[in-house]
């Protein structure tokens, strides 16, 4: 599985940034392998995104915004499903990524 997170590299919105860098560091710091992909550079992965984001998510007037994710071909969520999925813990389902693995430390 693949996380694909479509982003706008030349993006004239300060908070569109914002939320695409938030979206790339939370998965960095969790270790969560993504790909990156810039629909600015790539017109083909920008006209795939549109089309299989569900009718319900997108704006009555215009195109949906980056950041954009998806788990292979299944679409995750825009940033506020992220930014939500965060708030409740639950960024590893959203992403449709098994639990998070849970660490113990080993007693000797």
């Amino acid at each position: 599985m693949v996380i694909k997170v479509y982003v706008a590299s030349s993006s004239g919105s300060i908070a569109v940034k914002k939320h695409q860098q938030e979206v790339v560091d939370f998965l960095e710091a969790n270790r969560i392998s993504f790909l990156e992909v810039d629909i600015t550079m790539l017109e083909e992965e920008r006209l795939w995104m549109f089309r299989n984001i569900p009718p319900e998510k997108r704006p009555e007037k215009g195109n949906p915004l980056p950041p954009q994710i998806f788990n292979q071909d299944q679409y995750c969520g825009d940033y506020e499903d992220f930014f939500l999925s965060k708030e409740d813990n639950t960024v590893f389902a959203f992403l449709g990524l098994g639990p998070r693995p849970s660490f113990k430390d080993s007693e000797s």
